[in-house]
C-alpha cells in the first residue's frame, strides 16, 4: 500500500503525515507513507486545499486534519 500526504510543510500537514504514520504502525499494515511538498505536483492530483491524503494514487481526503479513527476508517476501505 502506497500513502501519500499532500501538503506544502504546513502544520496541518506535517501532522497527518506524522497521524498516517501512527495508524500505519497501530493498524500493523504493510504501507509506505511518503509525503509530497511540490505544488505542482500536488495540483496533478486535483488537489486545491492541503492536507491531502492519497492511498494507491486515489485522493481519499482533502483540507482536513483527520483524526486517529478517521484515519484508519479510511486506510481500512482503501486497502
Amino acid at each position: 500500500m502506497e500513502i501519500t500526504i499532500l501538503g506544502t510543510g504546513c502544520a496541518k500537514c506535517k501532522n497527518l503525515e506524522a497521524a498516517t504514520k501512527q495508524a500505519v504502525v497501530e493498524m500493523g499494515i504493510d504501507a509506505t507513507v511518503s509525503k509530497e511538498e511540490d505544488i505542482v505536483k500536488i495540483m496533478q492530483y486535483g488537489v486545491m486545499q492541503t492536507p491531502g491524503l492519497v492511498i494507491n494514487g486515489k485522493v481519499v481526503s482533502q483540507g482536513r486534519l483527520l483524526t486517529n479513527p478517521q484515519l484508519k476508517e479510511i486506510i481500512e476501505k482503501n486497502q
